[in-house]
Parts: C-alpha cells; sequence; structure tokens
C-alpha cells in the first residue's frame, strides 16, 4: 500500500489544512486590524483625493470646504470657493467625502 494514501494520512492532511487555513485567516484579520490602527489623517485625505472626493477642515474655528487638489507629506490643498493650502498639524476636525 502507498504510504501517502493510507487512510489515517489523509485524515491528519484534511485537519492540518483546516488549521493552516484558520490560522492564516486570524493573521490576516489581526494585520487588518493592526493598519487600521495605524492609519494616520494623511492616509485618509490622500484615501479621498484619490477618489476625487471633497473635505471641509476646521481651522481657527472656522470651517473650509471644497475638493481634494492635492496631498503633500504635511499639508493638503483644497480647491472651494477660493484655493487654500491647509498644514495637516493645523487641521482641528475634518470631514470627508466617503
Amino acid at each position: 500500500m502507498d504510504p501517502l494514501t493510507h487512510p489515517d494520512l489523509a485524515a491528519l492532511g484534511t485537519r492540518l489544512r483546516r488549521r493552516m487555513d484558520e490560522t492564516l485567516e486570524a493573521e490576516q484579520q489581526a494585520a487588518r486590524a493592526a493598519a487600521q490602527r495605524r492609519r494616520t489623517l494623511r492616509d485618509l485625505v490622500l484615501e479621498a483625493a484619490d477618489r476625487g472626493g471633497s473635505a471641509a477642515v476646521l481651522l481657527d474655528g472656522e470651517w473650509h470646504a471644497g475638493r481634494l487638489e492635492a496631498v503633500g507629506a504635511d499639508h493638503l490643498i483644497l480647491d472651494g470657493v477660493r484655493r487654500l493650502v491647509v498644514p495637516l498639524a493645523a487641521i482641528a476636525a475634518i470631514e470627508v467625502d466617503r
């Protein structure tokens, strides 16, 4: 009899594959959760800009809204009533299109 086709080995192989799939799924979920925790304000704005979205930002108690024209390393550019360059560090609150 071929040792690779032994019934005990087939059942063992099935169990090991199932455990491996469960482990892989758990690791992928953990990686997704970790990535979401590390997501920065810049990441959020970049995703919205890639979609051609718009945003409203609160700066010094005043809301400014417009289309996200560009996102730099430390700023974003809103194209609204007027073109506005906004340092990310100055944003008190932000709303972006989803």
